[in-house]
């Protein structure tokens, strides 16, 4: 039974959560606040047997945050 694929509410709940880590860490190179939807699109591909259709919203929610996080540290120097 696959899970639900995260929403708009639920995308934006969890980019707040990894904003917060960010915010609240010091300037690391091995510290990744997307590590979570990294790992959430994982356990998705393993769930839905490596099909990549069933988890592409997975991937976008991990690209959005990317994209976030390095414009904030771009921004930030």
């Amino acid at each position: 039974m696959p899970a639900e694929a995260p929403n708009e509410e639920t995308h934006g709940k969890a980019w707040k959560k990894a904003e917060r880590k960010f915010s609240s860490k010091s300037a690391s190179e091995y510290y990744d606040p997307c590590q979570d939807f990294a790992d959430r699109s994982l356990k998705c591909m393993k769930r839905n047997g490596f099909d990549r259709e069933m988890c592409g919203d997975y991937f976008q929610a991990y690209r959005d945050c990317k994209k976030n996080w390095l414009n904030q540290k771009k921004a930030a120097t």
